[in-house]
């Protein structure tokens, strides 16, 4: 065995395949007087590095469910001049997250805001951050399924633990004593953690849906009080997202 077919096997056996993937064209190179010693270590190690990277990307995207891939970059914000594109361009930063700031984007059926929303936690997922995408009636659902099987806590810790927590489609409907309840909890254990919302009505209207006007306060107090307000109005995004449309996909 060769010192070379040696050293893949130890890479391999040391589960470094990110410096076994590119080890034969780093020898090139140091073969052909690119790389010193020291630079083909580094270089290597900076493969290695690259691969878990990338690797770590794709685990934070699976796990954050979301209901399609896409970046700011896919957005097409010529589509509706009325976007604050340079508010969401800010937004995409992340100093949000790591202020523990929350972010409300609110306006009509169409203009974007679930695929803004999904495009930063995409971002987060990218930077490092864990980041978990739902429908709000699925996540009222999941949680009311924990009274009725003794998983509550679990499940509200489940909900609690990404840095970034996506809640679609939020204020549809006027909530229930018990929902209320459990986004008072939700929005406690998220206190020092960042939620992103997407809504058609404003968070001013959010009051009148909660039936107890105490829990309504103490929970948008929470809320709405250390959030981002991005008011996202114009013609509908989908259109130009349909088969045949200026892109050819769908929404």
């Amino acid at each position: 065995m060769t010192r070379t077919h040696q050293l893949e096997t130890t890479l391999r056996s040391l589960k470094l395949s990110g410096m076994l993937d590119t080890l034969e064209s780093r020898l090139a190179q140091a073969h052909a007087g690119e790389l010193g010693h020291v630079e083909f270590l580094q270089t290597l190690c900076e493969d290695e590095l690259s691969r878990r990277d990338a690797a770590g990307i794709i685990r934070r995207v699976h796990a954050a469910r979301f209901e399609q891939l896409c970046s700011l970059e896919d957005f097409d914000f010529n589509v509706n001049p009325l976007i604050p594109a340079a508010l969401i361009r800010d937004l995409a930063t992340l100093r949000f997250v790591e202020a523990s700031e929350s972010v409300i984007l609110h306006g009509p059926v169409g203009v974007g805001k679930t695929m803004v929303a999904q495009a930063l936690g995409h971002q987060a997922c990218r930077r490092g951050y864990s980041a978990l995408f739902t429908k709000t009636s699925r996540l009222l659902a999941d949680l009311a399924g924990g009274h009725a099987d003794h998983t509550w806590e679990t499940r509200l810790k489940r909900w609690a633990r990404p840095t970034v927590l996506i809640c679609d489609d939020f204020a549809m409907r006027d909530f229930t004593v018990a929902q209320a309840d459990d986004l008072y909890e939700l929005v406690t254990e998220r206190a020092t953690k960042s939620t992103i919302f997407t809504a058609n009505r404003q968070a001013s209207d959010w009051y009148s849906l909660f039936p107890n006007p105490v829990v309504a306060e103490s929970i948008l107090d929470r809320i709405v009080n250390t959030a981002h307000h991005v008011h996202m109005d114009g013609k509908s995004y989908r259109p130009n997202k349909r088969p045949g449309g200026k892109s050819g996909s769908k929404q």
